[in-house]
């Protein structure tokens, strides 16, 4: 759902992190020209504590004080943001990534409808602002740029492979989730969670056939009205000569629903598969827990939750987040990053107290694939099985991601 890092901020930070931290970066990414699916030669089935020496403050004291109060005056809406949103096209653009055009076509193509449903009648924590749009995903402007921006996300986290980054992106958690164990039964039926415009939910049912429903619900009445409006429209990817960053195709056993992920009201052990892709990211902790047991809930004995996702203590990120200046730049347009990093290790605490296995793999440098299986009967406590991490504590796949201040390789 939504972006699969923030764009938004790794752009400020490439405009401002060399006047605020004499262009200094302190992640330890490498870079290779193919796909990385390298796995742990060795296994591990606990936590890895490996990363404590890059683990990041916290986020207190005077300075950070100052920061966090500059990140919310007139000088950031009016002045950096309008620049971060000019170089964030600009990258797009230098990627092959036809951002001005495809907006064009889709804004000439949809027919937005008047949303009556209030802001107030939303959580809290989805009324803030997040990616820089000030209404946050409650507004056209996010749901119309979200699949475009993903698109230069892909760019980054591949840079070998230009425009077909995010194809490249979606493959390495594609490949992780079938190594971790997830199955789709014939005929069953999927909730993806979180869904926003659908590229997961088209995704999933792209690569199963086999699945008989597909379900995607979001809580952004945007969101899914594009969604909708792009499976009617049918379009070609630009590599195909089309207008649009992908090629959609319609699908009858799609549907989208406007809800929300931590109270569906949908019914009980009636789903084969719940997918939280790229999500949890941008909740609070709490609203993450509950997430997890709704999809419990809903999940039949045997069912499987999927989900893919940042991970902090993967070197990469760790040792960036370790960098305060840098870090409150990027939490600056995700609000709850910094609670998700802390998050990680009750999050997968959690998942293994109501699910009967789980196993986490690498899927990225920086991302972990985690499946785990709901099982027939109420365990007590369930398996754990991490292995993101090989025994001399390196992360189980090379990190491609760009620097913080490139925008493609040269």
């Amino acid at each position: 759902m939504y972006f699969l890092t923030s764009l938004w901020a790794v752009i400020v930070i490439g405009q401002t992190s060399a006047l605020l931290t004499n262009g200094l970066c302190t992640s330890t990414c490498t870079r290779s020209n193919s796909v990385p699916f390298l796995r742990p030669t060795t296994t591990s089935l606990t936590l890895a504590a490996t990363n404590s020496e890059v683990k990041a403050p916290p986020r207190t004291g005077f300075g950070q004080q100052i920061l966090d109060f500059a990140l919310t005056t007139p000088l950031w809406k009016h002045i950096l943001v309008p620049q971060a949103r000019s170089t964030m096209v600009k990258t797009a653009e230098s990627n092959g990534i036809p951002w001005k055009s495809a907006k064009a076509w889709l804004e000439e193509n949809t027919i937005l409808p008047t949303i009556s449903q209030s802001d107030d009648s939303f959580p809290t924590y989805y009324r803030q602002a997040f990616h820089a749009y000030e209404r946050g995903n409650l507004c056209w402007d996010a749901a119309l740029e979200v699949e475009i921006a993903s698109a230069a996300v892909g760019a980054r986290n591949f840079p070998a492979y230009g425009s077909k980054g995010e194809t490249a992106f979606r493959g390495a958690f594609d490949a992780t989730l079938i190594e971790a164990g997830a199955f789709i039964p014939p005929g069953g039926k999927v909730l993806d969670m979180g869904c926003g415009t659908g590229m997961s939910t088209r995704r999933l049912a792209q690569r199963f056939p086999q699945a008989g429903k597909i379900q995607g619900i979001d809580l952004s009445p945007y969101f899914t009205e594009v969604g909708r409006q792009l499976l009617n429209l049918e379009p070609k990817s630009f590599e195909e000569g089309g207008p649009w960053v992908s090629t959609v195709s319609a699908d009858s056993r799609i549907e989208y629903l406007v809800g929300d992920a931590s109270d569906t009201k949908l019914s009980s052990d009636s789903f084969d598969v719940v997918n939280l892709q790229f999500v949890l990211h941008e909740l609070p902790a709490e609203v993450s827990t509950s997430i997890v047991n709704e999809a419990f809930r809903l999940l039949k004995p045997g069912g499987q939750l999927w989900i893919c996702e940042m991970d902090f203590e993967a070197p990469a990120y760790a040792a960036q987040r370790a960098n305060a200046m840098l870090f409150a730049l990027i939490r600056s347009t995700e609000p709850f990053l910094d609670e998700y990093a802390e998050s990680i290790p009750g999050l997968f605490k959690h998942v293994q107290s109501r699910f009967s296995s789980t196993t986490v793999l690498p899927a990225t440098g920086r991302h972990y694939a985690l499946v785990a299986t709901k099982g027939v009967k109420d365990a007590e406590f369930g398996t754990m099985k991490d292995l993101r991490f090989n025994n001399d504590g390196s992360y189980g796949v090379e990190d491609t991601h760009l620097k913080v201040w490139e925008s493609k390789i040269e």
